[in-house]
């Protein structure tokens, strides 16, 4: 089934590359590109098979989230966000995964995680109200995971629970439309959504801390290796794929551009030996961030295979070589751009929408880089690593 998802990706690469202006001009996926997307089963990836999906490996995900950016910047970010979204529900009680896809397997969930929201506990659940930004693919969502941190009748925070994921049908948000227009990854269509006084039963929640330390995973008793893997090799990796294809899709422009491009003594830059040591010096860095993310991710399947738990050492290095893989591709992606003269900034050639997309998705919040390199050299030094260090790792 994963080698039908790529085959399905490869046919539909000219139609997701021909609708990625259509998606920046129109500030969301079109709907015939979340058509698209939906045919080649790459968001069911990591859905559990009782529920309709794929039950793939991770690291296939990530290839098929890499092979949509490379087509279309908006559309492997919305795969990417959105596809490991299922791989969360499957900690979630039957109960509420036969809510949510029973009727259609291909409905997808929305987010933001960001603890943005103030839930007040009540009879039987919460009470959930806030605004949240950033709600990638939002549009062709039913269902969003929301943030939230549980607060007291006057809104203060009160207890220990830390942050929980609360589920929401749409019928209880609002998307606010007008709310994304950024400089990059326009087509994604991050927009805000509001909550007010939305009930939230009790078994549609769960603490963000259980889900990141793999505790979600045991009380669900889940038993397969994928829905064992630490929470930081899936979500982060899927924002991390959808860079490098983006990358990988600037670079696949730029090795066109410069075929036959003249610089401005009327020479084939082809013929500039320093140039063509540049493009494959930065197809070498993307590549390699590639390559070193999908190690960390079957390392840490090899420990689950064995029976054990991931260690923290460990996962402290796949997080930290995993925003450095992101920040590695932009890079290498900014050194490929100063090289590509003035008409790579035409807004009708690709490489300008690739440049901007990849520096947005860089600006994610799980690829700020000051916490998982702290956790990781603390933890190589046999240092005690704070708390707010191991959250999200």
């Amino acid at each position: 089934m994963t080698n039908d998802v790529l085959e399905n990706l490869e046919g539909l690469r000219l139609q997701l590359c021909a609708q990625a202006a259509e998606a920046e001009e129109l500030g969301s996926l079109p709907g015939n590109t979340a058509d698209i997307l939906r045919k080649t089963g790459l968001v069911r990836m990591l859905q559990p098979r009782r529920h309709g999906g794929l039950e793939t490996d991770p690291w296939d995900f990530f290839d098929a989230v890499i092979l949509a950016a490379e087509s279309c910047s908006a559309t492997g970010w919305v795969a990417g966000v959105l596809g490991s979204h299922p791989w969360q529900m499957a900690l979630m009680p039957e109960s509420v995964q036969h809510d949510v896809w029973a009727a259609d397997p291909d409905t997808w969930i929305a987010s933001p995680f960001s603890p943005f929201g103030k839930a007040r506990k009540v009879e039987g659940g919460y009470l959930l109200s806030g605004r949240w930004a950033f709600s990638s693919g939002t549009d062709h969502c039913e269902w969003a995971w929301l943030g939230a941190t549980v607060v007291d009748a006057e809104g203060n925070r009160v207890g220990a629970d830390g942050t929980l994921h609360m589920l929401l049908p749409r019928s209880d948000y609002t998307i606010i439309d007008g709310s994304w227009n950024a400089v990059g990854l326009r087509g994604s269509g991050s927009k805000d959504v509001t909550v007010t006084d939305a009930f939230v039963p009790v078994e549609r929640v769960i603490a963000e801390q259980k889900v990141v330390s793999g505790v979600a995973a045991r009380e669900a008793g889940r038993s397969e290796n994928l829905f064992r893997m630490p929470w930081s090799a899936i979500f982060p990796n899927a924002i991390t794929a959808s860079i490098i294809g983006m990358c990988r899709g600037a670079l696949a422009a730029s090795f066109d551009y410069q075929r036959d491009r003249v610089d401005e003594s009327g020479r084939l830059v082809r013929e500039d030996k320093f140039l063509l040591a540049q493009l494959s010096e930065c197809h070498s860095e993307v590549e390699s961030a590639r390559a070193q993310m999908t190690a960390n991710v079957r390392r840490m399947w090899d420990i689950v295979d064995s029976g054990k738990e991931v260690p923290f050492e460990v996962r402290a290095a796949a997080r930290c070589d995993q925003v450095r893989g992101s920040r590695r591709a932009v890079e290498a992606l900014d050194r490929l751009y100063s090289h590509s003269g003035g008409n790579a900034l035409r807004s009708d050639r690709p490489m300008q929408r690739f440049w901007r997309d990849a520096h947005a998705g860089l600006n994610h919040a799980i690829n700020v880089y000051s916490g998982p390199y702290q956790a990781y050299a603390l933890t190589r030094m046999g240092a005690v690593v704070p708390p707010n260090l191991r959250q999200d790792i």
